[in-house]
Formats: C-alpha cells, structure tokens, sequence
C-alpha cells in the first residue's frame, strides 16, 4: 500500500522486454535506503518488487499483464519514473491509501495555466470515470491528486508548483499516456451498489400484477 506521495524521481538505466514480461533497471537513491530484496516499489504508480540491488541501482521484473495494462512499456533509457516505497504505518499518510494496482490507462488532452497551477485534462473510460467524484482522490502515475471536474470520458486535476517540478507529471505534454488508479474506497462502493441497481425495476402495472397486487 502507497500514500501517492512521491519520494523521488528515478533515472531508468535500461529495460530489457521478452516475448511476454520485462526487467527494468532503475538509478535511484532515497528509496533504496532500507530497502531489501522483496520489498515493493512503486513505480510511476506500479507496484513493483524488488529483484536485485545495488548501492545505486534496483531491478524489477513486470509480467506481460502489468506491461498491457500500463505505460511502462514505453519507457526507455533515462526516462524518469516516479517512485514512492511502500506505507510504513507510523508514517503521516499526507495523499490517499494507493494499492499500486493499476485501473487503466488515460491520455493527456490539455494543460493550462490557472494562477500558480497547473490543470491537466486527461481522456479516460468510463470504468475510471464512473467510481470517481469531484473532489475526491486518484492517482496518476502513482501520484496523489485532487479531482476537480469529472464527466464520463475525462478528468480534470490541479497540479501546485511542488508536484509539477518534483514528478513526471510536470515535464508531460498533451498526447502523453498515463496509469491511473481510482479511490479504493469508490471502487468498493460501485461494487456493493450494482447488484442493487442490475435487479431494480421500475414500478408499473404490470410489475404490481405479476406479484399479485392487481
């Protein structure tokens, strides 16, 4: 479990891709402090383990559903990725509880200057955009953000000075592709409420007939 609050922006060193999975090689430093063999990692909003390690380095296997169902396949040789180390439950939790499972992908289709902020844009289906609420939490590219509007195929998000200059988010450009990961806490919600909503049925006649009113 993650907080969507970034630790630091690593360096990929290099990404190995076969027939149906990837090994990613990462340069980092604030998230290897310890860190062992096993942990998880999440990166650009992934959760990730850790394979191997070294003073400066840490590697990562990725199955072929994780490299369908996200951006990490697009990475190459020194993109930066943003990386959080997983919740220590003594830690301030300052974002939203993130499980580092990816919903979906989106596309960036605007950003605009709004006073000190940054607004993004961002194209997404229906299955994100139907568990999230304005106001509420989503993390993009693993990173903990406040939804402003949200209509059934995109999103608007309000990134401060700080997130733009020390995240991935800051350097990316309309047409780029991000992870997204919706609340937990929506996600639980529509659950419990589409058995309810599949089996309603509208009152008519012929509903009072059939159960014996009529």
């Amino acid at each position: 479990m993650f907080t969507g609050i970034i630790e630091e922006l690593g360096s990929v060193q290099r990404l190995d891709t076969l027939k149906d999975s990837a090994r990613l090689i990462i340069k980092a430093s604030k998230v290897l402090e310890q860190t062992q063999i096993g942990d998880s990692i999440a990166v650009n909003g992934v959760c990730l383990t850790v394979t191997t390690l070294s003073a400066d380095t840490f590697a990562v296997d990725i199955m072929y559903e994780t490299l369908a169902k996200t951006n990490l396949q697009q990475l190459k040789q020194n993109s930066q990725v943003n990386l959080e180390r997983a919740l220590q439950l003594q830690t301030r939790m300052g974002g939203h509880l993130v499980s580092g499972h990816i919903d979906g992908t989106g596309k960036i289709l605007a950003i605009n200057d709004v006073g000190i902020a940054k607004v993004y844009k961002i194209a997404a289906d229906s299955n994100i955009t139907g568990t999230s609420i304005p106001k509420g939490s989503i993390a993009i590219d693993g990173i903990s953000l406040t939804l402003i509007d949200v209509e059934n195929d995109f999103f608007t998000v309000s990134l401060i000075p700080h997130t733009a200059k020390n995240t991935t988010l800051g350097f990316k450009i309309p047409g780029d592709t991000v992870n997204i990961e919706t609340d937990i806490i929506g996600k639980y919600v529509a659950k419990f409420l589409k058995p309810q909503t599949e089996t309603k049925k509208d009152i008519s006649l012929d509903f009072l007939t059939e159960h014996g009113f009529m």
